[in-house]
């Protein structure tokens, strides 16, 4: 079963769907999929997005959610980092709002810049059991000078995801929101709660050198799965989602099928 909903943050309405297993063993654990900063490319005509990878999930027995950032897709607003992360502790408070899901059992998937906001999030925020992480960047080297970023900020804009011609009102504040959001100044935060880096050795937007430091820095336990021949978008990577999956039911300690 799926159902609809709307989070409300900041007074920006963020569409969202949770997705609900076909079972009667309530509560069941639950799974927030956090996407990244959307390319602006159509997708291909098989890619089913992340509804289709949120039923895989949720065929698992794991109730399932995504929904979109703000700037993204039909959510209101303007690409924002700091923003992201009240998005997201929004999406964890309804989680875990329902009745049908195990509050001791929530856990994020976060890709890309959605990593980066998932390993935020999860180390200030003690429900989340445990991370996955696709593509996660280590920080944002991008974002190093106001020259650099007004020239990023143009091509949000031309793929949509800052919308509002006066945003941000200050470059300073908004580049500042990247780097608190830093992941490797909050991955040491996640320990003891299990975490799982997986990164593509062929990825040419987020370098493997970031997995690599990002995983000397975690504490444990922890685990680190370089996918051969991989590039970015590891959420069209079949050996992604199976790992992930298979590591999510062994951390819920469900029984397999």
């Amino acid at each position: 079963m799926k159902k609809d909903f709307t989070l409300t943050v900041d007074n920006l309405h963020l569409p969202g769907e949770v997705y609900f297993p076909e079972t009667t063993k309530w509560p069941c654990p639950a799974l927030c999929l956090c996407h990244g900063i959307p390319s602006g490319q159509p997708s291909s005509g098989d890619d089913r997005g992340y509804p289709g990878i949120a039923e895989k999930f949720c065929a698992a027995d794991f109730v399932t959610l995504i929904f979109s950032f703000r700037g993204a897709g039909e959510a209101q607003g303007n690409l924002d980092m700091l923003g992201w992360t009240r998005d997201l502790k929004a999406a964890i408070d309804y989680l875990a709002s329902l009745e049908e899901v195990d509050k001791s059992r929530l856990f994020l998937l976060g890709s890309s810049a959605g990593a980066a906001v998932s390993v935020y999030v999860a180390a200030n925020d003690p429900r989340v059991f445990s991370l996955v992480t696709f593509a996660c960047p280590a920080g944002f080297g991008f974002m190093t000078d106001k020259q650099r970023a007004r020239a990023t900020i143009d091509h949000f804009r031309n793929i949509g995801v800052i919308r509002d011609v006066d945003f941000p009102p200050s470059i300073d504040e908004w580049l500042d929101g990247f780097k608190r959001v830093s992941p490797l100044r909050w991955i040491d935060r996640i320990s003891p709660r299990s975490l799982l880096l997986i990164h593509g050795d062929k990825d040419d937007l987020v370098p493997v050198e970031h997995a690599y430091k990002l995983y000397e820095k975690a504490g444990e336990p922890k685990e680190l799965l370089l996918l051969p021949g991989a590039g970015h978008r590891l959420r069209l990577e079949d050996k992604a989602i199976t790992t992930a999956l298979d590591w999510l039911k062994a951390k819920a300690r469900l029984t397999y099928t």
